[in-house]
């Protein structure tokens, strides 16, 4: 029942925030159409401190940005800028291209804050790389609960268990969050192909075999291997249909190194090109391109 079991890798990123790595993974790239995926604190920020991530560009994918506790502040070209807070959705599908910033607010920086979240990156379908960015907020009806028996269930973007978000999904897929209390059972939904789970917070016993905190089960197709809970528990469920091989290379997704170059060169001349402008009112400093590139990365 159980294919594979990983944790994630511990990366910097400076300003008082340490992230899990948790996909790519060397032996399993990618879940059904998810690429990447950060467990991001719990971090504790001082005075001063927060998240700081300067505006940057994306294609080929949608971001999925989920918080367990605190705030980020989103800023995109389209003109998007909007905070996001413990149970909501923010869902920015880049396409041919989109260029946003994650910052905490100035207020709350003042002050300092606990921030604990999810961040995943899910790569389009062929048909769909190119298509026009945008970006969507969620929150409240949604993003359908469910409560019973010691466990309780958010559906934080695509369907299962005969419950469905409404978040504007690409491809088949499911993400959910589950809160379990010790001794609370559940299981991944048998209808799609790939399935994992990653454990945020606790211990689950999963086919006789103890899991706990930063770790990733990647389920064999089919079946339904009951997760029970060890300790209260906070849990990602995630996974879908597979989209096919993709080339990741910085923030830059896509079925094709040509797509990938492209990107590139268009984001050493933004300037002198409307693709990816900088977000008002964050228009101040960017990211730029990696000099030291690293070889692109094929997954599928």
């Amino acid at each position: 029942m159980i294919e594979m079991v990983f944790e994630g890798r511990k990366k910097d990123l400076g300003g008082g925030l340490e992230v899990g790595r948790i996909l790519p993974f060397a032996r399993r790239r990618m879940v059904g159409p998810f690429i990447f995926l950060d467990h991001m604190g719990p971090a504790d920020f001082l005075p001063g401190q927060g998240v700081d991530v300067r505006p940057h560009p994306h294609i080929g994918l949608s971001t999925v940005t989920y918080l367990f506790q605190g705030e980020i502040r989103h800023q995109d070209n389209l003109g998007y800028d909007l905070s996001i807070r413990p149970g909501e959705v923010n869902w920015m599908t880049a396409g041919r291209g989109i260029v946003h910033s994650e910052r905490t607010d100035p207020e709350l920086k003042a002050t300092g804050a606990r921030m604990h979240g999810m961040q995943a990156w899910v790569a389009l379908p062929n048909e769909l790389e190119e298509t026009d960015p945008g970006f969507w907020h969620h929150e409240g009806d949604d993003l359908p609960s469910f409560s019973d028996g010691g466990l309780w269930a958010r559906m934080v973007a695509g369907s299962a268990f005969g419950a469905e978000a409404k978040v504007r999904t690409s491809s088949p897929m499911f993400y959910i969050h589950w809160e379990l209390q010790p001794g609370a059972k559940t299981a991944p939904p048998a209808e799609h192909r790939e399935r994992a789970l990653y454990i945020a917070q606790g211990k689950v016993e999963i086919a006789g075999r103890e899991f706990g905190e930063g770790q990733m089960v990647v389920f064999e197709p089919g079946g339904r291997p009951t997760i029970t809970a060890l300790t209260q528990c906070t849990l990602m469920c995630l996974g879908g249909e597979p989209v096919g091989e993709r080339i990741i290379w910085w923030n830059l997704v896509a079925s094709s190194q040509d797509k990938i170059d492209r990107a590139k060169a268009d984001w050493a001349a933004w300037k002198d090109n409307p693709r990816f402008s900088l977000p008002p009112g964050d228009d101040e400093e960017y990211i730029p391109l990696p000099v030291e590139e690293r070889p692109a990365e094929r997954m599928s």
